[in-house]
Protein backbone atom coordinates (compact mmCIF):
# COMPACT_ATOMS: atom_id res chain seq x y z
CA UNK A 1 0.00 0.00 0.00
CA UNK A 2 0.96 3.57 -0.64
CA UNK A 3 2.90 5.23 2.32
CA UNK A 4 0.64 8.20 2.84
CA UNK A 5 -2.33 5.67 2.56
CA UNK A 6 -0.86 2.95 4.88
CA UNK A 7 -0.48 5.97 7.80
CA UNK A 8 -4.14 6.17 7.78
CA UNK A 9 -5.00 2.49 7.96
CA UNK A 10 -2.17 2.82 11.12
CA UNK A 11 -3.90 5.63 12.56
CA UNK A 12 -7.65 4.49 12.39
CA UNK A 13 -5.95 1.30 14.32
CA UNK A 14 -4.11 3.43 17.10
CA UNK A 15 -6.87 5.22 17.66
CA UNK A 16 -9.13 2.38 18.75
CA UNK A 17 -6.23 0.05 19.92
CA UNK A 18 -6.95 1.13 23.91
CA UNK A 19 -10.68 0.31 23.73
CA UNK A 20 -10.14 -3.06 22.05
CA UNK A 21 -11.24 -5.63 24.18
CA UNK A 22 -9.12 -9.29 24.30
CA UNK A 23 -10.69 -12.44 24.36
CA UNK A 24 -8.92 -14.59 27.01
CA UNK A 25 -10.83 -17.79 25.79
CA UNK A 26 -9.89 -17.59 22.23
CA UNK A 27 -8.10 -20.34 20.93
CA UNK A 28 -5.67 -19.62 17.76
CA UNK A 29 -2.97 -17.32 16.33
CA UNK A 30 -5.01 -14.17 15.45
CA UNK A 31 -6.15 -11.77 18.48
CA UNK A 32 -8.77 -9.40 18.20
CA UNK A 33 -6.18 -6.24 17.67
CA UNK A 34 -4.69 -7.79 14.24
CA UNK A 35 -8.71 -8.42 13.52
CA UNK A 36 -9.33 -5.20 13.77
CA UNK A 37 -5.78 -4.00 12.17
CA UNK A 38 -6.72 -6.07 9.30
CA UNK A 39 -10.24 -4.34 8.73
CA UNK A 40 -9.12 -1.03 9.10
CA UNK A 41 -6.13 -1.62 6.24
CA UNK A 42 -9.25 -3.46 3.97
CA UNK A 43 -11.55 -0.53 4.46
CA UNK A 44 -8.42 2.06 3.48
CA UNK A 45 -7.55 -0.16 0.61
CA UNK A 46 -11.12 -0.65 -0.65
CA UNK A 47 -11.39 3.54 -0.54
CA UNK A 48 -8.25 3.77 -2.35
CA UNK A 49 -9.08 1.14 -5.20
CA UNK A 50 -13.04 1.05 -5.11
CA UNK A 51 -13.38 4.27 -4.02
CA UNK A 52 -16.63 5.35 -6.20
CA UNK A 53 -18.40 1.88 -5.17
CA UNK A 54 -17.72 2.09 -1.76
CA UNK A 55 -20.41 3.83 -0.21
CA UNK A 56 -20.29 4.01 2.98
CA UNK A 57 -16.81 3.24 4.34
CA UNK A 58 -17.39 4.30 7.68
CA UNK A 59 -20.44 2.39 8.40
CA UNK A 60 -19.06 -0.70 6.78
CA UNK A 61 -15.53 -0.69 8.69
CA UNK A 62 -17.82 -0.75 12.63
CA UNK A 63 -20.08 -3.28 11.37
CA UNK A 64 -16.56 -5.40 10.59
CA UNK A 65 -15.16 -4.64 14.11
CA UNK A 66 -17.90 -3.40 16.35
CA UNK A 67 -17.97 -6.73 18.06
CA UNK A 68 -14.12 -6.36 19.53
CA UNK A 69 -15.28 -3.30 21.64
CA UNK A 70 -17.31 -2.74 24.73
CA UNK A 71 -21.07 -1.66 24.26
CA UNK A 72 -20.11 1.70 26.04
CA UNK A 73 -17.57 2.42 24.22
CA UNK A 74 -19.16 1.88 20.34
CA UNK A 75 -20.86 5.06 19.58
CA UNK A 76 -16.97 6.60 20.72
CA UNK A 77 -15.54 3.89 17.96
CA UNK A 78 -18.11 4.94 15.42
CA UNK A 79 -17.56 8.75 15.64
CA UNK A 80 -13.54 8.20 15.02
CA UNK A 81 -14.11 5.87 12.37
CA UNK A 82 -16.29 8.54 10.69
CA UNK A 83 -13.52 11.28 11.44
CA UNK A 84 -10.87 9.21 9.76
CA UNK A 85 -12.51 7.57 6.69
CA UNK A 86 -13.20 11.39 6.08
CA UNK A 87 -9.53 12.41 6.47
CA UNK A 88 -8.78 9.31 3.90
CA UNK A 89 -11.36 10.61 1.61
CA UNK A 90 -10.43 14.25 1.63
CA UNK A 91 -6.55 13.10 0.85
CA UNK A 92 -7.79 11.13 -1.68
CA UNK A 93 -9.59 13.61 -3.48
CA UNK A 94 -6.48 16.06 -2.89
CA UNK A 95 -4.11 13.59 -5.11
CA UNK A 96 -3.12 14.91 -8.48
CA UNK A 97 -5.33 13.76 -11.19
CA UNK A 98 -2.08 12.56 -13.27
CA UNK A 99 -2.84 8.89 -14.19
CA UNK A 100 -2.11 6.83 -11.54
CA UNK A 101 -3.91 5.72 -8.35
CA UNK A 102 -3.26 6.34 -4.69
CA UNK A 103 -0.68 3.62 -5.22
CA UNK A 104 1.41 4.38 -7.85
CA UNK A 105 -0.50 2.20 -10.38
CA UNK A 106 -1.87 3.33 -13.88
CA UNK A 107 -5.59 3.74 -13.40
CA UNK A 108 -7.30 1.52 -16.11
CA UNK A 109 -11.18 1.95 -17.59
CA UNK A 110 -12.71 -0.68 -15.61
CA UNK A 111 -14.58 -1.92 -18.94
CA UNK A 112 -13.73 -4.62 -21.18
CA UNK A 113 -12.84 -4.79 -24.94
CA UNK A 114 -15.08 -6.88 -27.69
CA UNK A 115 -12.29 -9.14 -27.01
CA UNK A 116 -12.67 -9.41 -23.16
CA UNK A 117 -9.48 -8.24 -22.28
CA UNK A 118 -9.61 -5.07 -20.27
CA UNK A 119 -9.54 -1.98 -21.68
CA UNK A 120 -5.97 -0.27 -21.10
CA UNK A 121 -7.26 3.09 -21.80
CA UNK A 122 -7.01 6.17 -18.92
CA UNK A 123 -10.26 6.92 -17.94
CA UNK A 124 -11.60 10.32 -17.16
CA UNK A 125 -11.56 11.34 -13.67
CA UNK A 126 -15.47 12.32 -13.68
CA UNK A 127 -16.59 8.94 -13.69
CA UNK A 128 -14.02 6.32 -14.05
CA UNK A 129 -14.53 5.19 -17.91
CA UNK A 130 -12.34 5.75 -20.93
CA UNK A 131 -14.16 7.61 -23.84
CA UNK A 132 -15.22 4.96 -25.78
CA UNK A 133 -16.51 3.63 -22.58
CA UNK A 134 -19.08 6.22 -21.45
CA UNK A 135 -21.99 4.53 -22.67
CA UNK A 136 -21.08 1.97 -19.86
CA UNK A 137 -20.81 5.01 -16.80
CA UNK A 138 -24.18 6.86 -18.08
CA UNK A 139 -26.24 3.97 -18.33
CA UNK A 140 -25.22 2.92 -14.48
CA UNK A 141 -25.70 6.63 -13.27
CA UNK A 142 -29.92 7.78 -13.03
CA UNK A 143 -30.65 9.77 -15.70
CA UNK A 144 -31.42 13.72 -15.38
CA UNK A 145 -33.49 15.91 -17.99
CA UNK A 146 -30.79 18.18 -19.69
CA UNK A 147 -31.89 21.48 -20.31
CA UNK A 148 -32.36 21.20 -24.29
CA UNK A 149 -34.97 18.64 -23.54
CA UNK A 150 -36.75 20.86 -20.90
CA UNK A 151 -36.88 22.98 -23.32
CA UNK A 152 -38.15 21.02 -25.76
CA UNK A 153 -41.00 19.43 -23.86
CA UNK A 154 -42.23 22.87 -22.71
CA UNK A 155 -45.53 24.63 -24.79
CA UNK A 156 -44.86 27.41 -27.15
CA UNK A 157 -46.47 30.90 -26.37
CA UNK A 158 -48.83 31.39 -29.35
Amino acid sequence: MYGGIYGFSRAIYRGLAHEIMEDPHAAGSCTNHERVLRACEATVERLVTDRRYFARPARTLFRDIRAYFPVSSQLRVLRSIECFVVSVDEFLRSLPENGLDANGNPLRCPASTRKGTPCQRMPLPRNGYCPSHQHLAESAEPSTPSAESAELSTPLAA
